[in-house]
């Protein structure tokens, strides 16, 4: 079990840069997935980013090279920098944690940050 909660959010112009941050209840070290979706009004919940416990990182085709995934694992702490951000990127942005456990998966998910990129 861990509890999630987002922050970082806000209103940006576009190409502006923000950082969002997932601080989890408990020790990160070994929960095998990180992640990052967003979900935009009218929109189905659309993955964006994932790190795992040995460090691989992955990114949607839409944010690559322009978003950016870490993790602080003393913190507890997982992070998306985005930079460049376009109107599209507009939506709630969640942290999830999935964990395995006895051969299942169990997510785990934050309340959201809103993120809005307009001029």
């Amino acid at each position: 079990q861990v509890q999630l909660v987002e922050s970082g959010g806000g209103l940006v112009q576009p190409g502006g840069s923000l950082r969002l941050s997932c601080a989890a209840s408990r020790n990160i070290f070994s929960i095998n997935n990180m992640a990052w979706y967003r979900q935009a009004p009218g929109n189905q919940r659309e993955w964006v980013a994932a790190i795992t416990s040995g460090g691989s990182i992955d990114y949607a085709d839409s944010v690559k090279g322009r978003f950016t995934i870490s993790r602080d694992n003393a913190k507890n702490m997982v992070y998306l920098q985005m930079n460049s951000l376009k109107p599209e990127d507009t939506a709630v942005y969640y942290c999830k944690a999935a964990i395995s456990t006895a051969g299942s998966w169990d997510n785990y998910w934050g309340q959201g940050t809103q993120v809005t990129v307009s001029s």
